[in-house]
């Protein structure tokens, strides 16, 4: 846990010099070329760059320990840093870059543009971003094998959306850096501004996927999301093994900060167990969870009856008719349930 933190720090900071370098060029570039589409690249760098500020701060602030007035801990506070990447993308980038393409469009930007520092430029952008986006991939790599989940199926479930956004960011940066060289050379090639404003609203649209792609991830981290299905198994499988449990009621498992994970069970003990045995049978059972789990940060083991009606009606409510009736007869989540 603590090497993937150290990981993505070096990831930011390495991904904040590379887009500080691109955006001062790339401004520069701009304004000797008056291409719509370097500009539109140029402001994606500028974005970018406050970007890896933002999860930064994000990595330092949600590493916070738990204290009396937030007892879980402020690892949720990641998710809301990230969120704010998405909405700078959107707002810093994609606008500006739509704003461009149409100015360009309309005829209010034009004239001859002298295209060699655009192209010198564009060319070290991409050896930078490059350098960058190997980087991140690499380590989304790495942690993708250490899940044991594939590339895709990772992104989607990972908790941790720092070197995601890093990955993504740079993905679309040397995207984006086609698309402007595309947009110069062709506005080069034919005099026509129309190419160059074509490629300032692609960059637009880039820009717009990757922020929408940002901003649904973290908001189903935001919202509250189970823990990785596989997880939420074996806790359930240790439990119903458990000597002293007959009957495991209900599961409920929340993502409550990167590699941080709650649990709470409410569990049908045996009959005949003293209040005593049930005590020290929740202490024991709590710390086999922590100890098979590292991700796992707080048990909660609540003792219920596998007949009361509240509770059977409040956890159909949850799961449907994902049950099956076990031995007397009450319904239960069945193996593949919650």
């Amino acid at each position: 846990m603590a090497d993937q933190e150290h990981e993505s720090r070096l990831t930011v900071l390495l991904a904040f010099g590379a887009n500080l370098g691109i955006a001062a060029a790339k401004v520069i570039a701009a304004l000797i070329t008056g291409s719509a589409s370097l500009a539109a690249e140029a402001a994606h760098s500028i974005a970018d760059t406050f970007n890896e500020v933002l999860l930064f701060v994000g990595l330092r602030r949600s590493g916070r320990p738990a204290d009396r007035r937030h007892p879980l801990g402020y690892g949720l506070e990641r998710y809301i840093w990230t969120l704010l990447v998405a909405v700078a993308i959107f707002g810093m980038g994609a606008l500006f870059a739509f704003y461009q393409g149409v100015e360009t469009l309309l005829g209010r930007r034009g004239g001859e543009v002298d295209p060699l520092v655009g192209y010198l430029v564009l060319g070290v952008s991409a050896v930078l971003e490059g350098t960058s986006w190997r980087r991140a991939f690499r380590q989304v790599r790495a942690d993708a094998r250490a899940e044991g989940l594939p590339l895709a199926a990772f992104i989607r479930r990972t908790d941790e959306p720092t070197s995601i956004s890093v990955l993504l960011e740079d993905t679309a940066a040397l995207t984006g850096l086609a698309v402007a060289f595309a947009g110069l050379s062709l506005r080069h090639l034919t005099g026509s501004a129309v190419w160059d404003g074509i490629g300032s609203l692609l960059i637009g649209v880039l820009l717009t996927a990757v922020a929408l792609m940002l901003g649904r991830i973290n908001l189903h981290l935001l919202v509250g999301r189970q823990a990785d299905p596989r997880l939420v198994a074996d806790v359930r499988r240790r439990l119903a093994a458990a000597p002293d449990v007959e009957w495991v009621a209900d599961i409920l498992t929340l993502t409550v900060g990167a590699d941080r994970v709650l649990v709470c069970a409410r569990l049908d003990f045996r009959d005949g167990l003293t209040s005593a045995a049930v005590e020290h049978a929740t202490v024991r059972m709590a710390r086999e969870l922590r100890a098979a789990h590292e991700e796992i940060d707080e048990v909660f083991l609540e003792a219920v009856p596998r007949d009361d009606p509240e509770l059977r009606a409040r956890v159909i409510g949850r799961y449907g008719d994902r049950f099956q009736s076990p031995p007397g007869g009450t319904d239960r989540p069945g193996p593949g349930g919650p």
